[in-house]
């Protein structure tokens, strides 16, 4: 059950399509009270490409998963296409991110037993949306997976399968993409064709992105770059 949340509301700009406020992530750990993300505010234009840059166990990935709606903050708001995130009920929340949200894992989080194809048709299944073999065709052919999508996971490569992962996160037309290291498990040359297409891609569909990434080759192509420090966000 989703804690009360409060009913304060603020005016989002309608470019804003992103938006975070004194947002806290908290815990203990025996008798240590932990702050992973520690009063973060952050604001995405629509169309933008944010980085966001640290050490590892600085708060990155918790932070980008309270973004997205995958984690509740302890405190704080996220506001996303306008929409107050944690004040939706859950089935709302569940559906609004289906519908409005792509989210690009390191780990690909494909299912084995399903083929390229089903694997990125299960999240419009998710979302009830209707299937459009011409946008699948076209976003294969984006991705250089057109050949691979009647293939299982174990039948492709690293890079294939992280370019299946992009392909299901990008099947709904998400008004915005986020990327959780998604070069962490790709050789040299994987990940920068990887970037490079999600450029492509970011540039054709007008897509929003926010990546965390460690490297910072790949942050100094993004419009924006934030660094984490324990749990404190700032811009660079």
């Amino acid at each position: 059950m989703r804690k009360h949340r409060s009913t304060e509301k603020i005016d989002i700009p309608a470019d804003d399509v992103l938006v975070c406020r004194a947002l806290t992530k908290s815990y203990f750990q025996g008798e240590t009270h932990i702050k992973a993300v520690n009063d973060c505010y952050l604001t995405v234009k629509k169309g933008e490409f944010a980085a966001i840059i640290g050490e590892s166990g600085s708060g990155k990935s918790t932070l980008l998963h309270m973004l997205a709606g995958l984690d509740e903050p302890s405190s704080g708001k996220v506001y996303l296409a306008g929409k107050d995130l944690f004040d939706m009920p859950d089935r709302e929340l569940s559906d609004f991110r289906s519908q409005k949200i792509g989210f690009i894992f390191q780990s690909f989080h494909l299912l084995p037993v399903l083929t390229a194809k089903e694997n990125i048709l299960l999240a419009q299944k998710i979302a009830g949306a209707s299937h459009y073999p011409r946008y699948l065709d076209e976003l294969a052919k984006m991705l250089k997976i057109d050949d691979r999508l009647h293939h299982l996971p174990s039948e492709m490569s690293g890079g294939q399968q992280q370019r299946v992962a992009v392909a299901r996160a990008l099947i709904n037309r998400p008004a915005i993409l986020f990327a959780d290291e998604p070069t962490g498990n790709l050789d040299e040359e994987s990940s920068e064709e990887l970037i490079r297409l999600l450029l492509e891609t970011r540039a054709e569909l007008s897509q929003t992105l926010v990546m965390v990434t460690h490297d910072k080759r790949i942050a100094e192509r993004a419009d924006r770059i934030f660094t984490m420090k324990n749990g404190v966000l700032r811009e660079m």
